[in-house]
This record gives C-alpha cells, structure tokens and sequence, in this order.
C-alpha cells in the first residue's frame, strides 16, 4: 500500500517562521558499485502540491521520473555525488555524510532547517536538524529528495552499465541481487564495484574453505 507523503512537519516549521527547509536523502547507501547520491529540496513556504510524493521505492521508474520532473519545476533541488575512491577511503558512512552536505551546499538558497531521512549531518547543530524514520515515506519533502536523488542516480547506473556491459548495472542499480552475484562470479569486479565493502566473501564463500 503506497502511503502518501504530508507536509505536516513542514506546515509547523514554517508556522514558528522558519522559510528555508531541505528535505534530505540518499540513495545508493548499500549498493556494491557505483556512486552515493544525495539530494536536497527545498519548496516554497506553505506549499501545496498538485502532485502526490512518495517514497521512492513506492512508485514505478516512468512515475519517479514524471514526479521528480514536476518536483523540479517548482522547488530549490541541491545534487551531492560522492563516488568510489571517496567511499573506499571514508568508508561508506563518512561517504554519505560527505553526500549530504554536498547537496546542501550546490543548494541556491541557504536552508534554515533541515529533515533527514533516519541520520542527523554530523558536525552541525541538531537544533537545526530533524532526523526522521522512514521519514521518505512520511514527510513530503525528504519523500521529494528521495525520488530525486533515485532518478538521477539510475541514470548513472544506466550509464556504468554500457561503460561496462554483463553486469547490468541499469537493472539491479549495483545492489546484492542474485543476478548481480553470478555477474561477478563470471566477470570478476568491475573497476566501479566498492573494494571496501569486502565483496569476495559474500560472491566467492568457497574461497574461505
């Protein structure tokens, strides 16, 4: 059942005067290759949508992309991509960090408050920050960074799968499927899967015994 993303939090922050709020979220966190993606939006003070938001993995890819095309149109969008040698060397934790505060920062507009989806952004003031679970689902505008930042890093995927073709990237989008597993078993790992992930375990059990 698809539930419906409100602007609830947001219509009380923008009560007590606060204009500026980003929703934030990421994609691609636990994914084996491929780029983290995170984005941030920001949309108009008491904002009232003629489209429905959603999580993102609630929707189809054509309503994603139809949605974050009309997300767009109306609202401040801030990108962050943080790619392979930033994760194999922070660790994929720091690397989503380091993804949030990019989106933040390539914003043209500076938010006054921000709503994260499950993490609070290290190092900045948690006054300023509300950290929610399943807040993709529940809030509409971490709901709106989450389809965002899908499409954009789909596309992505799309792209590593014809750079490197047999892994088929632009299906499994670089997650631990079974398809993606027996590629790598074939292949070998492709220049763009996370070396610090350890990977060979998981795809090569044999290799323990």
């Amino acid at each position: 059942m698809k539930i419906k993303a409100t602007f609830e939090l947001e219509r009380e922050l923008w009560k007590k005067g606060i204009e500026a709020i980003a929703g934030i979220d990421e994609v691609g966190r636990g994914s084996w290759a491929g780029p983290v993606v995170a984005a941030a939006v920001v949309f108009p003070k008491f904002f009232k949508p003629s489209f429905n938001l959603f999580d993102s993995k609630m929707v189809t890819q054509s309503e994603r992309e139809e949605i974050a095309k009309k997300i767009k149109e109306v609202s401040t969008v801030g990108l962050g991509v943080i790619g392979l040698d930033s994760i194999n060397k922070l660790g994929i934790g720091k690397a989503t960090q380091k993804a949030f505060k990019a989106a933040i920062k390539s914003l043209d507009i500076e938010p006054q408050h921000y709503l994260i989806d499950a993490f609070y952004i290290r190092g900045w003031k948690k006054a300023n920050q509300t950290a929610m679970k399943h807040g993709d689902r529940l809030c509409a505008s971490i709901a709106a960074a989450s389809i965002i930042a899908k499409v954009y890093r789909d596309n992505l995927m799309a792209g590593l799968d014809q750079k490197y073709p047999g892994y088929n990237f632009a299906a499994h989008k670089g997650y631990g499927t079974t398809d993606h597993q027996e590629a790598i078993r074939q292949l070998l790992f492709s220049p763009v899967h996370r070396k610090s992930f350890n990977l060979v375990p998981t795809v090569f059990p044999e290799l323990l015994i």
